[in-house]
């Protein structure tokens, strides 16, 4: 028997204006789709700025103490290992804590509803009522949502939780690894691939117009100003090589 798709939630806004016969306003029906790829692109982008930054840090910052490609290459892909280790770990721990955390919010949630159902509905009413609409509409709103679905209207309501977008600890280490790998395999094979005299201007190039683009591509995902964004990790990214460079050179010189 095959399953049928279920019909989204009607937000309070759209019971509202059908109450008071103003105009309903239809979401798009994969807005909730929609925002969690944003939030796994804004995820990604973010992991793979991590490996850009580290990773170069480490490379530059051992190619101002050695000429040497085999300290270099062992620096950056050890870097680019535990970092990859770290960033999938820590990602899963934090989104399997996040995930325990919706889940007990969820069950108790629906021991609420089955123990105190009168008590809910009016929470979800003066919900309502704090909104700004009037007893009667708020009455009505919650008595149609609680209607269409009671769980999930309180969910929505009281702690902003939509059960279908909890996200998988699995998939976010994953996509944390693959980005942060990705990011960090660019300054590794800048500073492997070119001469000799090339490889810290070549690193340091290719670093910048990466970070350039990943801090574009961040701002345009926040609706902020790219400009801004790009300067600022620009900035940033060339001041952090310009110090591992010289901390290598500088001790790098001395120890040896």
């Amino acid at each position: 028997m095959g399953h049928e798709r279920t019909q989204a939630l009607p937000t309070a806004d759209q019971v509202a204006a059908a109450a008071t016969g103003g105009p309903t306003h239809v979401d798009e029906p994969h807005s909730g789709d929609l925002t969690n790829r944003l939030n796994w692109l804004r995820a990604g982008v973010l992991g793979a700025n991590d490996g850009i930054v580290s990773v170069a840090g480490i490379v530059v910052g051992v190619a101002g103490a050695t000429s040497s490609r085999g300290p270099i290459f062992t620096a950056g892909l050890a870097g680019l290992v535990a970092g990859t280790v770290s960033m999938a770990l820590g990602e899963y721990v934090s989104v399997s804590s996040q995930r325990d955390a919706e889940a007990a919010q969820l069950a108790q949630e629906k021991r609420e509803l089955e123990e105190t159902p009168d008590e809910e509905f009016a929470e979800l009413v003066a919900i309502y009522e704090a909104k700004g609409l009037t007893p009667s509409t708020a009455q009505l709103v919650a008595a149609e949502l609680t209607a269409h679905d009671a769980l999930a209207a309180h969910l929505d309501a009281e702690l902003n939780l939509d059960p279908d977008s909890f996200v998988n600890p699995l998939h976010a280490a994953t996509a944390s690894a693959i980005a942060f790998t990705v990011g960090a395999l660019l300054p590794l094979l800048a500073i492997l691939l070119p001469p000799l005299h090339w490889r810290v201007p070549t690193t340091v190039v290719v670093v910048l117009l990466a970070l350039a683009g990943t801090g574009a591509l961040s701002a345009r995902l926040g609706a902020a100003s790219v400009s801004r964004a790009v300067l600022r990790v620009v900035i940033g990214g060339g001041l952090g090589l310009a110090l591992t460079y010289a901390i290598g050179s500088l001790f790098g010189t001395a120890i040896g």
